[in-house]
């Protein structure tokens, strides 16, 4: 048996691991990388193998790092199963398909330039028709529940807590007489996390592919979050003004809204409008609302309790049209506007925070990392003034900073992880971290008397 370690090799994007086993290939997660526009163009353009030859992918989960890649292995020729979660399955289609149209909005733009320069129009990476096709090769898989991808292997999901049906695959491989359990992390999520239930830790693997994101610091209690949210929306809304939240259209956004569903509905902050202003986020609400049985047992007694479902409340809007979203800034009266993208660069969001942020009344507020030389980081950095459509704006709103937010395992947790499998594994392979993640998460390790770590080359390979 061979890995191949052709994505999220010293990086956090791009995951994708080529399992060669009795004369087959599985492919685990099929991701965009995702950095410099011409380098991740020809990266994820050109796979490191024949499409053709693979005879199976396994999906950890819907995130376009680890599924967005799909549609272009499908339009070269790949034509077998793709096992997921039957949540993974729904949420899947609807970001690829969202992901294609932003491929053919980016070669849009690039040609635009390229033709300027008198250079040959370059094709998208994929469409949105590619994206519709990886649908039909969707095979959705109960939790915990034995499939045999390819001969040899038995496989099952197992709960990683990350986002809705995000997944850890346990693979049982028989092979000239040899049998090898393989655990494959995904992304790890976190405890106490709001809808999503807990990740289920390994137990037993001979070899481990483990992800590393934050394995150099820990994370705050999710708890503390929350209260640092609740006081946000509390002190805003009693001088009468507006928050306005870029969000993540996945996941973060679900959880924001189920924070303040609970906020309102026990009487913590004053009941005013809510608003997610999305599309994409419009149609990953569904999704989450028809897969119900994916949400902890902590969120079914809310829902009882409450009488309402977690993610629809009497004060919620979700915000449709492009005429709907121009309204909200009509409106004078507090209220909550949660609007992608989640780190400000593109989208609806833009024109809530330049109609908004001249406001000291308004609140505008930072859930999650934000990358350098994006509006959201110059926000998060408390600059005076920034530019919005090319225009400058003067940072007159109060700018918080939720931290604790994240959907990743933290140093703790990681740790904890790799752990549970100490007595038995013979390697652990860390990818989706930077080297100084993968650094300080090997040494935390060793501080456990835990040296079976290796940390793989792109590309690399390694024969078990």
């Amino acid at each position: 048996m061979r890995i191949f370690f052709h994505g999220a090799a010293h990086t956090v994007t791009g995951s994708q691991h080529l399992l060669e086993i009795n004369g087959s290939r599985l492919l685990l997660d099929c991701g965009l990388y995702q950095g410099r526009r011409e380098e991740t163009y020809a990266r994820n353009l050109n796979f490191p193998f024949d499409p053709r030859s693979v005879d199976a992918v396994i999906l950890s989960h819907a995130h376009i790092d680890h599924a967005g890649n799909l549609p272009n292995l499908v339009r070269r020729g790949f034509d077998g199963p793709i096992y997921v979660t039957k949540a993974t399955a729904d949420l899947a289609d609807v970001m690829l398909q969202d992901s294609g149209h932003i491929q053919e909005s980016d070669a849009e733009f690039v040609n635009k330039r390229r033709a300027e320069r008198g250079q040959p129009p370059i094709e998208p990476l994929y469409t949105e028709a590619d994206a519709i096709h990886v649908a039909e090769h969707f095979r959705g898989m109960d939790y915990n529940a034995p499939f045999e991808p390819v001969p040899g292997v038995v496989a099952r999901f197992v709960e990683a807590g990350h986002i809705l049906g995000s997944a850890a695959v346990s693979l049982e491989i028989e092979e000239k007489g040899r049998k090898i359990r393989l655990w494959f992390s995904g992304d790890i999520g976190r405890f106490k996390l709001p809808l999503l239930r807990d990740p289920v830790l390994p137990t037993a693997a001979d070899y481990m592919i483990m992800e590393c994101t934050y394995g150099d610091k820990p994370h705050r209690d999710p708890l503390n979050a929350y209260e640092e949210f609740r006081g946000v929306v509390k002190r805003t809304v009693e001088r009468g003004g507006k928050v306005i939240i870029p969000a993540f259209a996945v996941g973060r956004t679900q959880e924001l809204v189920y924070d303040l569903n609970q906020m309102m509905t026990d009487g913590d902050v004053p009941p005013v409008p809510v608003y997610v202003d999305s599309p994409l986020a419009v149609k990953a609400s569904q999704v989450f609302k028809n897969h119900t049985e994916c949400f902890d047992a902590e969120t079914a007694q809310f829902v009882r309790e409450a009488r309402h479902p977690a993610l629809d409340f009497k004060m919620l809007t979700y915000v449709q049209s492009v005429e709907e979203s121009k309204k909200l800034n009509e409106i004078r009266e507090p209220m909550i506007i949660i609007s992608a993208s989640g780190m400000a660069e593109t989208g609806r969001i833009l024109h809530h925070l330049r109609n908004n942020i001249e406001n000291p009344r308004n609140t505008v507020c930072i859930v999650s990392w934000q990358s350098p030389d994006t509006l959201g980081r110059r926000l998060a950095d408390r600059e005076k003034q920034v530019r919005i459509f090319g225009e400058p704006y003067n940072v007159k709103a109060e700018v918080a900073t939720i931290g604790g937010l994240s959907g990743h395992a933290g140093q703790d947790l990681l740790t904890q992880y790799a752990l549970g499998v100490k007595g038995q594994v013979k390697q652990v392979f860390l990818v989706h971290g930077e080297e100084k993640s993968a650094t300080a998460f090997r040494a935390k390790l060793k501080e456990n008397k835990f040296d079976r770590t290796h940390y793989p080359e792109l590309h690399e390979s390694v024969e078990i």
